[in-house]
């Protein structure tokens, strides 16, 4: 018999400026847990999600799990899955990704007996599945990770430690809004000087985010993104002119409609929480920390009864 759990933290990508590259750990959790069994598929889901979850093969976790065992010439065992889930779906809070890169997870300790597989494998199967490594690397890895595919199409990563002075919080509509929609909105191209202030600002934001906390208001500043989808998000977009307007750090989390402030002070984000509570009473608030370790396996082994 063999048991695996994983915890695998929420991600918040973009951060304003770094579009389809910067991704960040959060500290609120999915739990995943896979038992070996001698045939058939068992699937359970509480939480988030539970009533519209799939249950069969086409579950995000076991196709990301099954991904890992064919790329690796294995064969799929019998298994029972429980995912118990609280990261927010459709809310810009990185759940696709944290279901794939939790599915490779749960397939590392399967196999860990048989092999151990590196950190880039683990980024390259995550990868495939959910199409870009901004959520998955920092889900992987966490902190903040600058994730790229280089010229052979292989992704990669640098993960950096954040500065402890950055005091995360994400403002939660009720509502969900759909990543291909938001893509959808994006042009094909953008002008020069758009570019160039998007390059700026993200240069500035990994030193606002690893050394100078006290730049994020300018750091998180955008024109590659958040602009062309406000349309679809006109309280997203309310908030965050309102918030900016008061200079606090705020952005799109994701492809939203999840609104991220980066404060460089606690006290600054219960502020920030009262504007979007005088704004938008329906939205919730997620005073949240920095998760520095990403995703973290438990194998159990043994002969069971």
């Amino acid at each position: 018999m063999t048991r695996v759990s994983v915890k695998i933290p929420a991600t918040t990508a973009n951060l304003g400026p770094g579009f389809d590259t910067l991704g960040m750990a959060l500290s609120f959790y999915d739990e995943y847990e896979a038992e070996v069994v001698d045939t058939g598929l068992e699937i359970t889901v509480s939480g988030e999600g539970e009533k519209d979850i799939a249950r069969d093969e086409s579950n995000l976790i076991y196709r990301s799990l099954s991904l890992v065992f064919e790329r690796l010439g294995k064969k799929v065992p019998g298994l029972k899955i429980h995912c118990h889930n609280n990261i927010p779906h459709g809310r810009g809070m990185g759940s696709s990704g944290a279901a794939v890169a939790g599915g490779v997870m749960l397939a590392a300790g399967i196999l860990k007996d048989e092999l151990e597989l590196s950190e880039q494998q683990l980024l390259e199967f995550a990868t495939e599945l959910e199409g870009h490594p901004d959520n998955v690397a920092p889900a992987l890895f966490g902190g903040l990770t600058i994730a790229w595919v280089d010229d052979d199409h292989i992704p990669r990563h640098k993960k950096l430690t954040v500065h402890r002075g950055v005091s995360p919080l994400v403002l939660v509509p009720p509502h969900q809004m759909s990543t291909k929609l938001a893509r959808s909105l994006q042009p094909e191209s953008v002008p020069h000087t758009d570019a160039v202030f998007n390059v700026s600002r993200s240069a500035l934001l990994v030193a606002a985010l690893t050394q100078s906390p006290e730049l994020m208001l300018a750091a998180t500043e955008d024109r590659l993104h958040q602009s062309y989808r406000a349309s679809a998000m006109p309280e997203t977009s309310a908030l965050i002119e309102r918030l900016r307007a008061d200079g606090h750090p705020a952005a799109v989390s994701g492809a939203g409609p999840s609104v991220l402030v980066l404060e460089d002070d606690p006290a600054k984000r219960m502020q920030a929480i009262a504007i979007a509570a005088e704004m938008f009473p329906s939205w919730s608030a997620l005073t949240l920390a920095v998760d520095f370790k990403g995703a973290s396996l438990s194998v159990q082994s043994g002969s069971g009864n």
